[in-house]
């Protein structure tokens, strides 16, 4: 599953990269550490040109009560193997939670990267996974709905991420089955198309054979919901692929989260004759 993920790009790379405007009354700052009940940042398929907050963990409109689904999974109930190779029916089409949704309510959710542990373990040994290209911010594919709460009356904005089984590579390196659906710009146009045929949307559920991915072990601090700071995502040993070593974490550190080199050695010195 994808359950924690960090956006840190600046909104005006955001706005930039997907063509798309801040939404009225949108509450953004880089956040570190999505994941439950956080709000992130997507763009709709009922409005293209448009950046929006919404509640990480789904909730179709027809529930009784809030169900905080952070995963939809490409293959649905099938398969429960998570093979790479696995070539049956897309479960997602069919699955009540998500039939609807991954026809009439699919959104790209803004990301710069995702963290991940093994299989067993989760958390306690977390990885920091992103783009080895260099391709921040991206974009995870997802379905949204809306939700009303009957007694209150108030309305809640939800998505999930999409996930596939991993690709070879880094997430089987760390030793996770599962990965979020990565799309290319390409896709992201499809994604979005409200006219789309659904056999082109299923031939995107697809786990991504090139996808170019790297990670680095980060600190069991991450597995605190409440835990914020670009700290999170500061290596604590090397990253599988060296060759692309920590930029990811230089990027943010210094420009992402708007912690500049001065102020985090001010922080860490502590006060001084001029503060």
């Amino acid at each position: 599953m994808c359950g924690r993920y960090a956006v840190v790009s600046k909104i005006e790379e955001i706005q930039k990269a997907f063509r798309a405007e801040i939404g009225k009354g949108v509450v953004f700052k880089p956040q570190a550490n999505i994941g439950a009940g956080k709000q992130g940042l997507i763009i709709t398929q009922e409005n293209k040109s448009e950046i929006r907050n919404s509640t990480f963990g789904f909730t179709p409109a027809w529930a009784d009560k809030p169900k905080y689904v952070l995963n939809a999974r490409a293959e649905g109930d099938h398969n429960k193997d998570n093979s790479f190779f696995f070539s049956g029916s897309k479960g997602i089409l069919e699955k009540p939670f998500f039939r609807i949704p991954i026809r009439r309510k699919r959104c790209l959710v803004i990301a710069d990267a995702f963290y991940e542990g093994p299989e067993r373990g989760g958390l306690s040994f977390p990885h920091c996974v992103f783009l080895s290209t260099g391709r921040m911010p991206f974009a995870f594919a997802g379905v949204y709905d809306e939700w009303e709460n009957s007694s209150t009356q108030q309305t809640m904005h939800s998505f999930a991420i999409v996930t596939t089984a991993a690709p070879p590579g880094v997430l089987q390196q760390i030793g996770h089955p599962r990965c979020p659906l990565i799309l290319s710009k390409q896709q992201e146009e499809l994604w979005l198309d409200p006219h789309a045929h659904l056999a082109d949307i299923t031939s995107i559920l697809q786990p991504v054979v090139d996808l170019e991915l790297n990670a680095y072990p980060v600190s069991t601090d991450i597995k605190s919901i409440q835990a914020e700071g670009s700290d999170l995502l500061k290596p604590t040993g090397d990253a599988l692929l060296p060759e692309t070593s920590f930029i990811l974490h230089q990027q943010i550190e210094l420009f992402g989260m708007g912690e500049s080199r001065a102020k985090k050695r001010r922080e860490n010195e502590g006060p001084t004759l001029f503060d």
